[in-house]
């Protein structure tokens, strides 16, 4: 990918750069909607040095209008970021349990943050150990590092903005929601249901392969392409709080796309206002 670094490593390829005299820094960051929280399945075992970050308090802001993964303040992100021992311009690697999900979202916090060397660990906790390399319990203390924040590197979408692409017959709003939350059939979480109007359903379940793997670019291509994403086209992606919505936004990097851009607040945010309209139906 030009200009950019890859955002992906194989397990194998990670083994072997941790062997190096200076590895890149692991970023444990396994989280789940419902829970339980993720620093137990850290506790019960994780890549050797790896950290855990938390997605919720660490690397999002409190829940609130902004929606329920808002942007974390830069000074708060910086801080717990140099607490992982995360180094100016030194490689980091994140990895979740195996769905991509919350790897995607701290690797799209990184990247906005103004620090290009991160890649996911493809197919997360589950390649890594499928690949018979080992597991430890025990929790580093890593140096402090001194990575700089500096927001603002990759793309985000506010309601305005939101509202306008989805509106906008040149550019494509996607809604990676599941389809019956976009369909308004269901809502388990906000107190809203429905969807951006003029947004497109595109669930991700159809870019990303069932084990959270993400398929050959061409094929991302044509996936995207189904949906009406062009060439040219300006994209951005949401769903509910933000986080699914990031994994889209790296697959669209994936693509070819490193210009999609991200609605922060997704659904929490846009319906934290009733006075935002609301579509339902497919």
């Amino acid at each position: 990918m030009s200009g950019t670094e890859e955002p992906l490593v194989e397990a194998d390829r990670l083994a072997a750069e941790l062997d190096h005299a200076d590895p890149p820094t692991l970023l444990d960051v396994r989280w789940r909607l419902a829970g339980p929280p993720g620093r137990d399945d850290y506790a019960a075992g994780h890549l050797p040095g790896a950290v855990f970050v938390d997605l919720d308090t660490d690397l999002c802001g409190p829940p609130g209008a902004a929606g329920r993964h808002p942007l974390p303040d830069p000074a708060a992100l910086q801080a717990a970021l140099r607490a992982a021992g995360i180094r100016a311009g030194h490689p980091v690697v994140v990895y979740d349990g195996g769905d991509g999900v919350a790897a995607a979202r701290a690797w799209w916090t990184l990247r906005w943050a103004g620090h290009r060397p991160v890649r996911l660990l493809h197919g997360g906790f589950p390649a890594w150990v499928a690949a018979g390399l080992p597991v430890s319990t025990e929790v580093p203390a890593p140096s402090p590092g001194d990575v700089p924040v500096r927001p603002g590197e990759l793309p985000v979408l506010d309601t305005g903005a939101a509202a306008a692409l989805a509106a906008a017959g040149s550019g494509v709003l996607l809604d990676v929601r599941a389809a019956a939350r976009y369909r308004g059939e269901t809502e388990p979480i906000d107190p809203v249901a429905g969807h951006v109007p003029g947004a497109v359903s595109l669930p991700a379940g159809g870019y990303v392969d069932p084990d959270g793997r993400f398929p050959a670019a061409a094929v991302l291509r044509d996936r995207f392409a189904a949906a009406g994403v062009t060439d040219a086209a300006p994209v951005g992606a949401y769903c509910g709080s933000g986080v699914t919505a990031a994994q889209a936004v790296l697959a669209l990097h994936l693509a070819g796309r490193p210009d999609a851009a991200l609605y922060v607040g997704s659904w929490s945010n846009w319906v934290a206002d009733p006075s935002r309209p609301v579509a339902t139906g497919g």
